[in-house]
């Protein structure tokens, strides 16, 4: 996703019946696009793109949605940009068409790429409600909690705990992926010669399969069912 992305930019591919189709998905990418800023606390920069025609709309087909979105906040966790698209899905066209809400009628697939800044993932996991994941993660990785704060040189993550001692702890990680889970293991060996290993939480609805650090970012890759 390139960079001056436009603020609220919607747009829509149609088939055979491109007149006709046309409004109806602009009218349905508004509605998405108001659905999604209400989940998230914000949305800096929003691009939508859809994929379908309006007779596939008005049997409740929509083949596809492309997003791409700059400075999103979900659920207090800050993202630096979001890629995603989804696979077909059943829109309530009757819902959109009475009172412009977007509603969806199963679950659905998405794939594609969220990348998080130094600073972003930093303040998320140093404040609530995310601060619990991060004096884990400290917690396993530096030896006591809480977490003080985190950054990233080339391709490793620095954690550094809050200490009183005039050395400040730290401890550098890679993020690793396994069994579709998140893993950051340590490069400094623990009392056993072992390297420390913390496994972020998983979700059953989401699979990662790339993480990558660098650039000043941490870039993941994966798929996730939504439910409705």
């Amino acid at each position: 996703m390139g960079d001056g992305l436009p603020h609220g930019s919607i747009g829509g591919e149609q088939g055979s019946d491109d007149g006709a189709g046309g409004p109806v998905l602009r009218l349905l990418a508004r509605g998405l696009e108001l659905w999604l800023r209400q989940q998230c606390e914000a949305i800096d920069e929003l691009q939508i793109q859809l994929e379908g025609s309006a007779v596939q709309l008005v049997r409740g087909r929509l083949e596809g949605v492309r997003l791409q979105a700059r400075g999103v906040v979900f659920q207090q966790l800050r993202f630096e940009r979001v890629e995603l698209r989804s696979a077909p899905m059943q829109v309530r066209m009757g819902a959109l068409l009475r009172s412009q809400t977007f509603r969806l009628d199963h679950p659905f697939e998405i794939t594609g790429t969220v990348a998080f800044s130094a600073e972003g993932l930093s303040h998320s996991l140093c404040t609530p409600p995310w601060s619990a994941l991060g004096d884990a993660l400290a917690e396993e990785l530096l030896g006591e909690s809480p977490l003080a704060g985190l950054r990233l040189e080339g391709d490793r993550l620095i954690l550094c705990g809050a200490t009183a001692q005039q050395q400040p702890l730290v401890c550098a990680a890679r993020l690793l992926i396994e069994e579709g889970g998140l893993v950051l293991r340590s490069e400094a060996e623990g009392p056993e010669g072992e390297a420390n290993v913390a496994r972020l939480p998983r979700d059953a609805n989401i699979q990662f399969a790339c993480a990558r650090v660098g650039d000043g970012v941490v870039e993941l890759q994966g798929r996730a069912r939504v439910s409705t």
